[in-house]
């Protein structure tokens, strides 16, 4: 157990000094560092350093650092560190002829020792994990150490790659806001007031947490030409910051840039025609979560005919809505092209009847 333990704590260096942190992005030789900002007043932050001792065992291609973020302000502000946890990951880049040459110049100069490793590669920040998110600091650290070293001659088209994945992402809804967080959770002040903003507005949008992907962080500062965040997008076009919004806002502009989201009768009629055939149930075709769900799901695979189901479990208002919009108090609900045939107990005398089957075809 003892030796256990003094494996993974081995196996995480911890650093205490702006140039033992310089120096380990020269010498490193594996290739990929994570980094732990951390502060030991923060209990998350020990909860973290578990973590990382444990995945340090399980993968032990990649360095594990661990950086008191007060006790070394100058890499912390150089990183730009404003809350612990924080990680960093750094990948092993090899240098260009003209990088190798200034390298030398240094190391004879007696600036530092002369490193085999260090001559001819250096690290450079790929990604950032802000918070404490052990499920995604693990994903992040298998996706990064699959990838092996990359070369700057090869640069070009991980940038042409971005570009076209920033596009896509502005594009990918009608409104796309970027955050720090999601509408459920901001994680700053200026993102909880645009979400506020948005939803009083009534307005539809999508959004995408920038703490989740440090590539579309610092790119799509470039590719919009702003260096801030909240960002809200309306058709691939950037509108603007929090500060934008409120004068949109101010002047009543705002409704009519954005798109609203439709009314709960307008959603609730699209949904009834989705299919022919809608089921409106307590889980979906896999898995009912309730008896009366299951039952009507049995009696639909018997008829043979195609359908569609909606968990009304996952969306509170549609669950609620469709209860007036109906005027039927209680789930399972089957419609037929828009229509509502009714409930288990109606479906159950459709096919003892023998008139189930031609009301499913629409024939009835």
């Amino acid at each position: 157990m003892a030796a256990g333990a003094a494996e993974a704590a081995a196996a995480v260096v911890e650093v205490g000094s702006a140039g033992q942190f310089e120096e380990l992005l020269r010498l490193r030789a594996k290739s990929l560092l994570v980094v732990h900002f951390w502060a030991p007043w923060a209990p998350q932050c020990a909860q973290m350093n578990d973590v990382m001792a444990e995945l340090a065992k399980e993968h032990q291609q990649v360095s594990f650092v661990k950086l008191e973020a007060e006790a070394v302000p100058e890499v912390s502000e150089k990183y730009e560190i404003s809350s612990v946890p924080t990680f960093l990951f750094f990948k092993v880049r090899l240098k260009t002829v003209e990088e190798i040459a200034e390298y030398r110049g240094a190391a004879f100069a007696g600036s530092f020792p002369l490193s085999p490793d260090a001559e001819h590669q250096n690290s450079q920040k790929i990604d950032r994990l802000d918070g404490a998110h052990a499920p995604e600091l693990t994903k992040k650290v298998q996706r990064h150490a699959s990838s092996g070293s990359f070369s700057p001659s090869g640069s070009e088209h991980p940038k042409e790659d971005l570009s076209l994945r920033l596009k896509k992402l502005t594009h990918a809804a009608p409104c796309m806001l970027f955050m720090k967080g999601t509408p459920q959770e901001p994680r700053c002040g200026f993102s909880k007031q645009m979400v506020e903003i948005l939803n009083k507005h009534n307005i539809q949008f999508s959004s995408f947490d920038i703490f989740s992907d440090e590539e579309v962080r610092q790119g799509l500062k470039t590719y919009s030409s702003w260096p801030t965040y909240p960002q809200l997008y309306v058709s691939g076009e950037l509108i603007g910051g929090l500060d934008i919004i409120k004068e949109l806002e101010a002047s009543k502009e705002l409704d009519t840039i954005c798109p609203k989201a439709p009314k709960l009768e307008e959603r609730l009629k699209v949904l009834t025609n989705k299919a022919s055939v809608m089921l409106f149930m307590k889980g979906n075709k896999q898995e009912a979560k309730c008896g009366f769900s299951r039952q009507i799901l049995e009696i639909l695979n018997s008829t043979g005919i195609e359908y569609e189901t909606f968990d009304i479990l996952e969306d509170e208002e549609v669950r609620q809505g469709l209860k007036a919009y109906s005027n039927w108090p209680t789930y399972p609900q089957l419609y037929v092209k828009g229509e509502l045939v009714g409930g288990l107990d109606i479906v159950k005398e459709l096919k003892e009847n023998g008139e189930l089957l031609p009301i499913l075809k629409g024939e009835n």
